[in-house]
Formats: structure tokens, sequence, C-alpha cells
């Protein structure tokens, strides 16, 4: 059976069942405690918190998902994945135990004909309800194991729901390992779907069960997960998840790119699925919106391609690898998976430049290490230090494998567990850093959660209306919920109706006041979500009181709202222009709209020209200038996509979306506001572009007033240029560029003759060189010189002297007293560093040494020491002479 079938038959079972039939959400969660959609419950995470009420009482999905937790294990056994399909089915306070069970019993064993006598289960140690009810299905005592809370007990390690689950295992034969069912953990008995029975409220804790039990949930639910990759193993008969056809193609690729088959064991089999797994996670991250980053889900991208790059070389594959593996996962999921043949052209460009950037990574490391590994020799160790491979490893992203297999060439081994160590500690203020935004996310949520379970939801109104009367429902203050706050207070207030856009989108949220019957005032500085449905006011009474329960008239800043309007309306059409431009691949990663300006990011790989940007200036508003009706319209998710409309990444959206047309050039999902007309948005000007990252661009732009102002400014500058440079606005550049000219033609002759001056000073110093031991030393205050030409005249000196030779000169600057040594090159190359002459002196004018080689740098501004530093300076040569 080929995966396009199991997933068919999977959603066609339980669609005929009454559940709704979810697409996948993104790999990126709308979830600030994950870094990646890991499991299929993600994206019903509010329904089993009580956050939001759920819109059907059952559900089923295709959900992609992406781990690195067991990371290590990818390749080296028969069932681990960093990136997989998890089928699932859901009951939001619907079904229970006795359903699930059947359902998962009845799909297994006649949708999919497997062996019942090949089905293990096991459930949690006390569930004795779950046991009864497999033994009732079929299942015999005999192949139902009790686990206990690490194995067989589900909480997401923070308060909230919990409870016991059952998992289904498939016994693959003796040909994969020893009998005893699941609790021998081993390759033979495959887990291949998680049923978690979400009962019970759990407390503070850890995540190893050591938390107290509130007690029973309200509505209990079912949250399932059947992997497809390991079913598809079983049912297609291979041996491992790479062999399946969701990765065979990508698989064959890396054996024709190595020039030879996998062989059917060992490391060389483990590279062979690590380069073969990764690229499909490689393909699927970059094609929900990750690029290769230094932190978060950026950093896990990197990782992974490190990781695959690094595998394919040990195969002796020199040459691309992500290229081509990736392009095999379009080919082969494009079908199933749309996003990746809409974003193929970024997965290239991507994986192009990080391989491109990576090779050289590891060429500059390797310099590193074998100057690493000489000095190691030198000290007569046998042990290259834990601090010099973990800084390869954190700074230059060189594998601790690659390290110990080049110590191992040189005789040498690695000090494992002090790297071990570092790395300990630096993940350890990760999480510690993480945890800590976490906890703050759940205690924010934690607040609003409190307020969901008896608020109804905010009625936004402000798509028609600045102004409504509204009913405090809800208030918030210094972190608690509260039912009045006094006069200077800050507060987060919850309407029971408001006009106030919140942040979202990349739109800031509208501000305002909130004038109260009695008299009293708010001033609204910002709006955003607080939970689902929720719009948080913050808030400070600038007069009298709130109460909840006050009522009063909620009136939004129109004039910033305007500004804002123009500039989120620009930011739509310069996306559409962008992308046609471009090309589709360069696609929003962001944006911040704001009155009358915007920033815009979006995916590409090389700077925009010149005539690219005015390409781009001049399109946008010639789009402006012809006026287009804007115009919202809303439909379901699929409609939305098939008519053309373009999904953000990172945002998320309802089965029924928002969609805002401009012309017929642009059709987005959005939920922002916008002008009516696009010859509202006035003027638009671009201000540049940078880089903001790895195949990230950025550019910013002026809409409205705040682009006439900007123009404004720059005629004020040009005539006043023009007026100093004596000509008209026309021939203002051939003016000045002439004058550039020739003063550089001046600064040019100048600096020959001041060259000319200090190799003559360098000869005059020369001569009053002193024998020191072995050498001859120049010791003198010079005066006129710059600290560049300073140091240009001690090297000069030496340069003039025979071997070996020291030249130590001192003057004063601008306040400062300034020092520079120069050692001839073979004092340089017997291990006399400049700046070693200049340690000490330093020190008495209040400064440090710079400079690493034959020549250095020194200063301070002890002018008092300046004398005595000199002396310092020049005892030092005489010393690493032989002299005295």
């Amino acid at each position: 059976m080929r995966s396009t079938q199991i997933r068919q038959t999977f959603t066609d079972f339980f669609t005929s069942r009454g559940h709704r039939l979810v697409p996948s959400s993104p790999l990126v969660p709308d979830d600030p405690t994950l870094l990646l959609a890991n499991a299929g419950m993600n994206q019903f995470k509010p329904y089993f918190l009580g956050e939001t009420t759920p819109p059907y009482p059952r559900a089923t999905s295709v959900q992609k998902c992406a781990r690195t937790s067991d990371i290590e294990n990818v390749g080296r056994t028969n069932r681990h994945a960093t990136f997989f399909e998890m089928m699932g089915n859901f009951s939001f306070g619907d079904y229970f135990k006795e359903d699930a069970i059947a359902y998962a019993w009845e799909l297994l064993t006649s949708g999919y004909g497997l062996e019942k006598d090949r089905l293990w289960i096991t459930v949690f140690e006390d569930d004795d309800e779950a046991e009864r009810i497999w033994r009732r299905v079929g299942v015999p005592a005999a192949r139902i194991q009790r686990l206990g809370m690490e194995d067989n007990y589900w909480s997401m390690g923070v308060p909230g729901p919990c409870g016991p689950c059952s998992e289904v295992n498939y016994d693959r034969g003796p040909a994969f390992g020893e009998e005893g069912g699941p609790a021998v953990d081993g390759e033979r008995y495959v887990e291949i779907w998680n049923l978690v029975f979400m009962q019970f409220q759990r407390g503070e804790g850890d995540r190893k069960g050591d938390f107290p039990i509130l007690g029973e949930l309200a509505r209990r639910g079912v949250d399932t997960g059947l992997g497809l990759d390991r079913l598809a193993a079983i049912l297609q008969d291979v041996p491992n998840v790479c062999t399946t056809d969701l990765l065979s193609p990508t698989f064959d690729t890396v054996q024709h790119l190595a020039g030879r088959a996998c062989p059917p064991d060992g490391e060389e089999k483990v590279s062979f699925q690590v380069v073969t797994e990764h690229a499909r996670s490689i393909a699927f991250l970059i094609a929900d919106g990750v690029l290769p980053a230094k932190d978060g889900r950026g950093y896990v991208l990197r990782r992974l391609m490190r990781r695959a790059i690094r595998h394919a070389r040990l195969l002796g594959i020199d040459g691309p690898v992500l290229r081509d593996t990736t392009a095999s996962v379009v080919g082969n999921l494009g079908d199933v998976w749309p996003e990746l043949v809409g974003q193929a052209t970024l997965i290239e460009q991507v994986v192009t430049a990080e391989e491109e950037s990576f090779t050289r990574t590891l060429t500059q490391g390797t310099r590193l290490l074998d100057s690493a590994i000489r000095h190691t020799r030198t000290t007569r160790s046998a042990v290259l230090p834990g601090e010099t491979a973990f800084e390869l490893a954190d700074t230059y992203g060189f594998p601790l494998e690659l390290t110990v297999e080049a110590a191992r060439d040189a005789g040498l081994t690695v000090d494992e567990d002090r790297f071990a160590a570092l790395l300990d500690e630096q993940k350890r203020r990760a999480r510690s850093g993480g945890k800590a935004r976490t906890a703050e996310a759940l205690r924010a949520m934690d607040t609003y959660r409190e307020l969901a379970a008896r608020l109804p939801r905010t009625e936004f109104v402000g798509y028609r209306t600045l102004s409504a009367e509204a009913t405090v429902t809800g208030i918030v203050s210094g972190g608690a919920v509260t039912d009045s706050v006094g006069e200077g207070g800050d507060a987060e207030v919850v309407l029971d109706r408001s006009p106030f856009y919140a942040e979202a989108g990349g739109q800031i949220g509208d501000t305002g006041t909130l004038t109260l019957r009695d008299g009293s005032r708010l001033h609204i500085t910002d709006t955003r979500y607080g939970l689902d449905g929720f719009r948080v006011h913050t808030a400070r009474v600038v007069e009298g009181g709130l109460r909840t329960g006050s009522v009063g008239e909620a009136v939004v800043d129109a004039d910033r709202r305007a500004g804002l309007m123009r500039s989120h309306s620009a930011t739509h059409i310069l996306h559409a222009v962008v992308m046609a431009t471009l090309g589709d691949h360069a696609r929003q990663r962001g944006s911040l709209v704001e009155p009358d300006r915007l920033r815009f990011d979006f995916a590409h790989f090389a700077a925009l020209t010149p005539d690219q940007l005015d390409r781009i200036e001049n399109a946008v508003n010639g789009h402006v200038l012809d006026d287009p009706d804007v115009r919202a319209w809303h439909a379901d998710r699929a409609e939305a996509e098939a008519a053309g409309a373009v999904a953000l990444f990172g945002e998320k959206y309802g089965d029924t979306v928002r969609i805002v047309d401009i012309g017929d050039f642009s059709r987005e999902l959005c939920g922002g506001t916008h002008v009516a007309h696009g010859s509202q948005i006035g003027t638009f000007r671009l201000l540049g572009e940078s880089s903001i990252g790895a195949g990230l661009r950025r550019v910013e732009a002026l809409t409205g007033h705040g682009a006439l102002t900007h123009m404004d400014t720059e005629r004020r500058l040009i005539a006043e240029l023009t007026a100093l440079l004596g000509t008209r606005p026309a021939d203002a550049p051939t003016v000045l560029r002439e004058r550039l000219e020739a003063l550089a033609t001046a600064q040019d002759a100048l600096t020959r003759a001041r060259t000319a001056e200090l190799r003559e000073q360098a000869t005059r110093l020369a001569a009053t060189a002193r024998p020191s031991g072995a050498g001859r030393v120049v010791a003198r205050t010079v005066t006129g010189t710059t600290p560049d030409e300073l140091r240009t005249l001690a090297q000069e000196t030496a340069a003039r002297l025979d071997e070996p030779a020291a030249v130590v000169l001192s003057t004063e600057r601008d306040g400062k007293a300034l020092l520079a040594a120069a050692v001839t090159p073979g004092l340089h190359h017997d291990g006399v560093q400049a700046s070693q002459l200049l340690t000490d002196a330093a020190r008495l004018v209040g400064g440090g040494t710079g400079g690493h080689g034959p020549v250095a740098g020194a200063g301070g501004r002890r002018l008092e020491g300046q004398s005595a530093a000199l002396t310092t300076a020049t005892q030092a040569a005489h010393r690493f002479l032989g002299g005295s």
C-alpha cells in the first residue's frame, strides 16, 4: 500500500465516522511555547485547554511534524526521523476510550489488513479500563503489557490536561530482534499508534510524572497519533523508513551521488540514511518559512543541513548534495504537499547558499584545527583540549566528529569530557532562558484563560467604524485579574465590542481613548490579542477610575489608523510587485506596518540592484496611480487557495478566511485594515534594502504624509548643496564629481610626499641603532606622526636594520601618549612578537597593546608616563636580544 493510499484510507475512515478533516498546520506553530510543530494535537491545543470552543466535536488530520530530540538515533535505527507525518483522530469532549480503541483496532486490522496476532498493546500501569477494552476487541492478555509514567502517560510538561495513553505496536518478527514484546524496547516491536486519553487536570511539577492530579477534566478528550513512516515500512515490507516510497527516491539520489549502493549495515549505512532523512526535513522546513540562523528554528534547520553535508562528505560526496536531494523530495511529495512545489526555487537557493557557506566553514575549521594540533604537539601533550574542540564547533560550526577524526590521524585524542561539560553548560543557559520565556508566556495565558472561562469573545467592529459603545468585561493589572484600577493606574482592558484593531499580520495595534459615562477617561496605547478572540487594550487611566462593568465610548485615533491603512495596502502592492520582479520565491517573511511607513522582509539571495529598486518603486506607484479598488471578502480556506490567495508564513488562519483583493494583481489572506482605493495610499517611496540573514532581504519604505515629508526634506537638502557648490541642481553631480576628483588627486600627492618623508626619517632613525647582545635596538621619541604613521615608521626603520633588531618609538598626539614597536623578520620567526615589547610599557600610559606579528602599537591618556614607558619598552627589546 503506497503512502498516498495509507493517508487516504485513514482520513476516509474517520471522516465517514463524523470527524472533520482539518488541514495540517505549518511547521512554524502559532504557539510561544513551541519551536516547531511536533505533534498532531498542536493546532488543537486551545480546544483541549479550554481557551477556545471547538467548532466541531471530533476531527482528523495528517500533520507535518518536526522533532530533533532523537536526532542521534536517525540512521542508527529503522524508525527514527526528524520529520514525519502524524495521522491523528481527536475528540473534544465527545467519545473516549471505548470508541478510540475500537476505531484503532478496526482500522488497523480491517482497513490496513494488519495481522491481529502481530499487534501488541501497552497501557498505563494503573489503567484497568483500557486493558479491559482491548481484551474485548480481541487482544489476548498475553499481548498487553503495562508500562509506567515515562512510557504510557501524557502531559504537556506544564499544568493542564493529562492522562494515560495506550500504544499499538507491531511485531516485525525475529529478524528484527529478540522476543519479549514492546517492553524490550528494541527494533522488533515498532510503536505505530499512540492513543492519549486526556482525562485529568495536572498541577505544577516535572515531565516525568512528579506532579499532582487536581481532578478530572470537565470535558475529556482523545488525541491519537499514527506515524505514516512506520506504518508505510510495515505495509510495504521494507526494513526502514528510508526505503519506503516516502523517501526511496531521495535514498536513490544519495546512492547515485555516492556512486555506490548503501551497505546493509555499518557506519556507511548510517550516513546514507542521515543524508536521505535530513533532506526531507530540510525541504519541508524551508517550504514552511524557516531559514538558516544562529538560533531558534533557524538553528534547527542549519544543524540538519550541516549534519547532512558532513555525512555526505563521509560518503566521499565532495560536491553539492542538498540541491539534488531536496529536489527529489519536492518531486516525490509535491503532489501531496503543494507548498514544496510553490517554494521549490527558494529551497534550491537556500540549500545551495548554505552548502557553499558550510564548505568554506569546513575549510576554515580545518586550518584552525591543524594549527591547534601543531600547538598541542609543541606542548608535548597527547590530548587536544576540550575548549579547542568546543570553540571549533560553537564558533565555526566544525563538527566534533571531524575534530576527533583529525586528531586521531595526528596521533592525538580529544578531551571529549570537557567538550561535553562546556556543551551542557551552554544548553543549560539556553534552557534557562527558554524556560523563563515560556513561563512568562504561560502565565499570560493562564491570566486570560481565567477570563476566557467566563467571558464572551470581543466583537470587532473596526472594519466599518472607528467608534463604538463598549462595556468593560475584564481588567488585568499587575499580571492578575482585578475589578478596578484607580487614576494613574495601568491596565489591560477587555471590552465586549471594540473598534480597535489588535496587532496582527505585521500591522501594529490601534490607539485612542475610552471615555466612560461617569466621566472617567482612559488613553489606549496599544491593542493586541490575549487569547483567540480576545482583544486586549493596554490603557492608562488618565482621569477618574476604571471598574468592571463600566460603559463608555471607545474611539480609535483616526489619523493614525488612516496612516496604518495606507501602509498596509502599500505592503500588499509591494509584495505583489516584488514577486513579479524577482520571482515567486520572493515571498513575504515578515513585515511591520506603521503609520506612513513600512518594513517588508522577503526571501531572496542577492542584494537588489539600483535598477531593481527603481523598477519596484515605479511599479508600486504605477499601481497606486491606477487607483485600483480594494475589496475584502470571506471564503473557506480551500476556496481561497483555489482562487490564488497568498497565505503568509507564520500566520494562523481558521476554516473561514478573509481575503483582500487590490485590483487584479494582489490577492492575500489578511485580517488587517486597508484603504478603499489605491490612490488613497498617496505616494510610495523606497528608502533602501539590506540583508537581515541568510537568504533574507529587507526593504523599508514611506507612504502618504511620511513620503511627502521625506521628499520635502530632500528638496531642501538639494537646494542647500547646490548653493554651496554655486551651481544649478541639474549640474550639481558633475560639479561635485569634479571637485572630489581634484581633492583625491591632491590627497594622493600628499600621501606620496608623506611616505617619502617617513622613509627618509626611517633611514635617519636606523642610523641611531645601538648594539644589544647579538643585535641592535632603536629607541626614540618622534614628533608630528599619527598612530598609523608611527607604526609605519617603526616598521620601515626595522626594515633598514640587519638581523636581529628591534625598534621602539614614542610620540604625543591629541592628548595621548603613543608607542610603536617593530622587530625584524628573523627575530619574529624565532617567536618574538612586537607586542611583547610594549606589554609593560602600555600600562604606564594607561592603555593596552594592539597588533600581532612583527609590528604593534600601544597608547593611553597618561602623558606623564610616556618617558618611563619608552624606557621600559627599550629594556624589553634589549632583553629579547640578549643585551642589557
